[in-house]
């Protein structure tokens, strides 16, 4: 069953390559005076089987998937492994890679759902595939909120067909030219690169085979690496049949695709290219389906490392892992109705693809060279890896940025965007960490003693939290004190300052209680796992109703009149924003890395939503930042008489 579910979550990007590889590759040749065709051709083909066994098997299958975070995979994960190295500049090179990755997935379901509704044009050349195209992608989007747990059980069935598919038409031509068994040799791969004028064009074509590689590490946690493999071996012996099938047939029809004709959908006969098409369509959409959610851990990762704000996370399936963000799910639909609008054609979109995912892997070999250089055991290894993998990806590099004035730019951009956020949004916060002010709260459990059994200040709730993000157990922020004490008294029966520690286990989900002051002042820590979702508000009922039955707290109001019929006591959540930093107290550098932090702010939820905190019992309030000593030429009083009127 696990290999079936992979089948369906982890192999839609990967496995929908045949409909566009062979294409760019023969759009590769034109007019560059190369190889006789059927050598071209079997020198391509030799190319991606060795591609395929290099990059995606040996480099992800193999060593990649052991490299997991408690069973998690991709990017972030990889670099929570490696971030307590002494190597601070990592977190860029994570950056860099996971920006690009999401660039990826803005391209992926825009070039796989279009290059299937292509095969319309075979029985319609007026086919309006971009109108098509953008519905369907709009349905996909549309569908996210409402979760696809049921939807994705028809996956695994859906890509086994699709798989076989492949198989099966390829096989049927493999023996119409029998010769073409020869690519399995990789002396031919090496004939088409040394002896072909367009090799770097060639090659950049070839890569688009194994762009779905970083995609199957990245859902490791779905199925398991277990599962991963086995199914692997099923995919890709379908895969390279498939290609040696549109190979063949190929060399009998040179001019096909001159003349808009799909490779893929003309090995099929001519009563299987309609239900082609519209399975095609079924294994694109899944595939886009596969990039979007793998883009949603990606960036609860990402929020757990402080790489992008606390956003609003839903579970529409209920389903452990499977995650909805509004926010990144409207932002991957305008993004993607943005690149099938502007590139029209399939044939001009694979130009952007795979650029911005080369530079995803070449960050992935980087930060998996330190993961296997911890023990000395490994370290020969390592190198060894880091000098073969880094030769290969760069030259997938330079094959793929030659591309960029045709197309690459666009998701350079999108990734350079994304890049930017990330990166203003992790230093932001170690900027306006400097000058946040945390004080010890021992110092100032006196005062709250006093407070609350001062009747002369109006009585603001039973139950007051605060959310705080002090790492030392015994302090808070200055701007909570501030809170209680000067921006308006706060008498309350019961304080609670709540905290998150994000774990590196995905799923630990615990809390913890430090009774500060006996019967009053109370920390809870949460410890949420990356995946575990921020809803702050009902674990923080949860605490509450065990205090209640340990008899830690009252389950009944203070107030005598609701006590007597047993109405709960009442809850208020204060969040508080530092809303001023003085300009003379920055660089230049900072005040910009300020600015665009403020910019992604914006974009990510609100405080109390981004926490999972109903707003009917918040308060929102600003404080000043507490600790700007500013030395300027203080001002003079002077009679006020002396004024000119």
């Amino acid at each position: 069953m696990g290999v079936l579910v992979s089948l369906g979550i982890v192999f839609g990007d990967i496995g929908t390559s045949p409909l566009y590889v062979m294409k760019a590759i023969v759009n590769a040749r034109r007019g560059t005076g190369n190889l006789p065709f059927d050598e071209y051709i079997e020198g391509a083909l030799s190319c991606i089987i060795w591609t395929l066994t290099l990059q995606t098997t040996l480099k992800y299958v193999v060593i990649a998937l052991r490299a997991d975070n408690k069973g998690e995979g991709g990017i972030l994960s990889l670099y929570s492994l490696v971030k307590k190295l002494k190597k601070k500049w990592l977190y860029l090179i994570a950056i860099i890679g996971a920006s690009t990755l999401v660039a990826d997935s803005i391209i992926t379901p825009s070039l796989t759902v279009m290059s299937a509704v292509e095969g319309l044009k075979i029985f319609s050349p007026h086919t309006p595939v971009v109108g098509i195209t953008l519905v369907i992608l709009a349905i996909v989007f549309i569908v996210q909120q409402f979760g696809t747990a049921s939807i994705g059980k028809l996956f695994g069935p859906v890509m086994v067909v699709w798989f076989l598919v492949l198989g099966g038409f390829g096989s049927a031509h493999i023996f119409d030219h029998i010769e073409i068994l020869k690519a399995f040799n990789p002396y031919y791969a090496y004939n088409l690169i040394m002896h072909s004028p367009s090799a770097i064009v060639i090659m950049g074509a070839v890569f688009l085979c194994t762009t779905g590689a970083e995609a199957l590490y990245s859902d490791l946690g779905h199925c398991g690496k277990k599962n991963i493999r086995v199914s692997w071996a099923f995919v890709k012996l379908m895969l390279i049949l498939n290609y040696l099938g549109q190979g063949a047939w190929l060399l009998d029809n040179p001019d096909s695709v001159a003349n808009g004709i799909n490779p893929i959908f003309g090995i099929m006969p001519e009563w299987a290219i309609l239900p082609g098409v519209i399975l095609a369509t079924a294994a694109a959409i899944i595939a886009s389906q596969s990039v979007i959610t793998g883009s949603f851990t990606m960036f609860s990762e990402a929020m757990s490392v402080t790489f992008w704000p606390n956003q609003q996370i839903d579970y529409p399936s209920g389903v452990k892992g499977q995650m909805y963000i509004p926010r990144i799910n409207w932002g991957l639909m305008f993004l993607c109705f943005i690149v099938v609008i502007y590139f029209q054609k399939s044939e001009a979109m694979e130009a952007a693809y795979g650029l911005t995912i080369t530079i995803t892997m070449l960050m992935t070999t980087i930060l998996l060279f330190f993961w296997l250089s911890r023990n000395k055991a490994t370290r020969v290894f390592a190198v060894g890896f880091i000098a073969v993998y880094l030769s290969i990806e760069l030259g997938f590099f330079y094959a793929n940025v030659i591309k960029f004035f045709d197309g690459g730019w666009l998701t350079m951009v999108l990734g350079g965007f994304i890049a930017v956020c990330m990166y203003a949004w992790y230093n932001g916060r170690s900027i306006k960490g400097k000058f946040i002010k945390f004080v010890k709260l021992d110092k100032y459990v006196p005062v709250i003693k006093e407070l609350k059994l001062d009747e002369t200040v109006p009585k603001y709730a039973t139950n007051l939290a605060f959310l705080s993000r002090a790492k030392r157990p015994d302090e808070v922020e200055a701007k909570i004190i501030y809170s209680i004490m000067r921006n308006q008294p706060k008498r309350a029966d019961h304080y609670f300052i709540l905290s998150i520690t994000n774990q590196e286990d995905p799923y630990t989900f615990q809390y913890a209680i430090d009774e500060i002051m006996p019967g009053t002042i109370y920390r809870i820590n949460f410890q949420l796992g990356f995946k575990m979702d921020r809803r702050i508000n009902d674990y923080f009922d949860q605490v509450l109703q065990d205090m209640m039955e340990e008899g830690s707290l009252p389950s009944r109001s203070s107030h005598p009149s609701l006590r007597n019929y047993n109405v709960p006591p009442d809850l208020r959540y204060v969040i508080i924003d530092n809303t001023y930093i003085n300009d003379t107290l920055l660089t230049v550098k900072e005040k910009i890395i300020l600015n665009i932090y403020n910019f992604v702010k914006y974009i990510g939820s609100d405080d109390f939503k981004a926490w999972g905190v109903s707003a009917h019992n918040v308060a929102v309030e600003s404080a000043p930042l507490l600790d700007q000593k500013v030395f300027t030429k203080k001002i003079k009083q002077a009679d006020f008489r002396k004024f000119d009127s």
